[in-house]
């Protein structure tokens, strides 16, 4: 009777294991869904090539056909707008050159916000007007989505080893969503506030040295925060 105790006690065992190791699988295999990319330049490549290498199936536009190429041979999908990159991804992130390329990304006849699902995760990375930051983030509200701006300090050196900071504005509630995409690429991630407050961060990031860059962000953060209290 013992013997048979000992045995179903150790099956119960083996098979608490394997429900614990199948439930951490299938929540790793959730958090690696597609995730769309946009802007494939100096800055954008590198960035998500170390979302390839996290292992994030990536579906990426550009608008110059040899950027796509490029991608598309280390095991990206490349698909020929962002619209399309919207229809197959429910986290998108953007690296575009201003303000303008930004509004037609995300609202021009071919943009994101002509097919964005609802629920999607918008992620801007641009160095772009805070003010256009609210704009496209008033835009997406209204398709469903959420948009958070998250430029970065750091050259092309620095998103090509993962090191960028990310100043990051938005819904504070889908900052650690953002967050588990941004350290795929970057060092440092700080939660700066609202929509608009990462551009405005990356503004005065010229007033510090780089060594003490991510630290001086931290500080104005937290000033932010007590701010709110």
């Amino acid at each position: 009777m013992a013997a048979l105790f000992r045995g179903s006690r150790n099956l119960l065992l083996r098979w608490n294991k394997h429900v614990d190791l199948a439930y951490v699988s299938t929540r790793s295999m959730a958090s690696k869904t597609p995730v769309g990319f946009i802007g494939l330049g100096n800055m954008g490549s590198p960035m998500a090539k170390n979302l390839l290498k996290n292992g994030y199936p990536v579906i990426a536009t550009d608008v110059f056909p040899e950027s796509r190429k490029e991608l598309q041979e280390l095991g990206a999908q490349v698909v020929d707008s962002p619209a399309e990159v919207a229809e197959k991804a429910d986290r998108i992130i953007t690296m575009l050159p201003s303000s303008p390329n930004v509004i037609e990304v995300y609202t021009g006849p071919n943009g994101i916000l002509k097919k964005v699902k609802k629920g999607t995760l918008l992620i801007d990375s641009s160095t772009i007007d805070p003010a256009v930051s609210k704009e496209m983030a008033v835009a997406a509200e209204k398709m469903g989505a959420v948009f958070m701006d998250a430029p970065v300090s750091g050259g092309v050196g620095a998103a090509s080893m993962a090191k960028l900071t990310f100043m990051v504005g938005g819904v504070e509630e889908e900052y650690n969503a953002a967050q588990e995409l941004l350290t795929c690429m970057g060092a440092n991630v700080v939660y700066c506030g609202q929509v608009g407050t990462g551009q405005f961060m990356e503004v005065q990031r010229g007033q510090s040295s780089p060594e003490s860059e991510p630290l001086v962000l931290e500080r104005r953060w937290m000033r932010g925060q007590s701010h709110r209290l």
